[in-house]
């Protein structure tokens, strides 16, 4: 299958793009709290944060090397899955944590959110998670294109039909975790971040997309 304009240019444009970059930009927002409170991220994120430390990258940078990489196995078998939301994801949410942990360094906030009182950061750090995974299943609904790293899952399900997709969301999340903890071991001062939470959004981003998808389907 060969690209098309059409796949930027999608029926519903703008109702499609209010949903989809401000999705992407509250995605990079809620990883940079999560960075900081340093309890685990989403498995993408977890492995390009050990692979920008492996190499002393900023995660901007990481993020478009590492997905440059994927899209290389996105245009071979899944060109359709290509569209603006593509590469608004690769570039936009590095560069936006990368931001918001200045932001967070420059007020004080990733004191608050690293040493601060425990039950505070296990309420921001619960929050975070759970709104990253809405916003992450709502730009993936928005249909406007995905990232590579989320479209190597449905390229998966589309060569292996029969085995559910949550089931091949949850194992590439699981793979990416596994990448980033070789990553970390790798790095002289060890792994980044969580591999326990990161699990646990490996276990969450599934079925929350699942989820997202009935009513978003109804509105765009």
């Amino acid at each position: 299958m060969k690209f098309s304009l059409r796949q930027i240019f999608v029926p519903n444009f703008g109702k499609r793009l209010s949903f989809m970059l401000p999705s992407i930009i509250l995605m990079g927002v809620f990883v940079s709290i999560l960075m900081e409170i340093g309890w685990g991220t989403d498995p993408a994120s977890f492995m390009n944060q050990n692979i920008a430390a492996l190499f002393g990258w900023s995660m901007g940078r990481t993020q478009v090397s590492v997905y440059l990489i994927m899209l290389v196995f996105t245009i071979l078998f899944g060109v359709e899955m290509i569209g603006l939301g593509t590469i608004t994801n690769m570039v936009v949410i590095g560069y936006t944590i990368d931001f918001c942990r200045w932001i967070w360094k420059n007020t004080g906030f990733n004191t608050v959110l690293s040493e601060g009182n425990f039950a505070l950061r296990i309420g921001i750090f619960a929050l975070a998670l759970l709104l990253f995974a809405l916003v992450a299943a709502i730009y993936i609904n928005a249909k406007m294109g995905v990232s590579p790293y989320d479209a190597i899952p449905n390229i998966l399900n589309n060569w292996f039909k029969k085995v559910p997709f949550i089931i091949i969301r949850i194992a590439f999340d699981f793979s990416a975790v596994g990448l980033g903890v070789i990553a970390g071991k790798l790095n002289p001062n060890g792994i980044q971040g969580s591999i326990l939470g990161s699990i646990l959004m490996s276990i969450l981003l599934g079925p929350m997309i699942t989820i997202v998808a009935r009513p978003l389907k109804k509105i765009l």
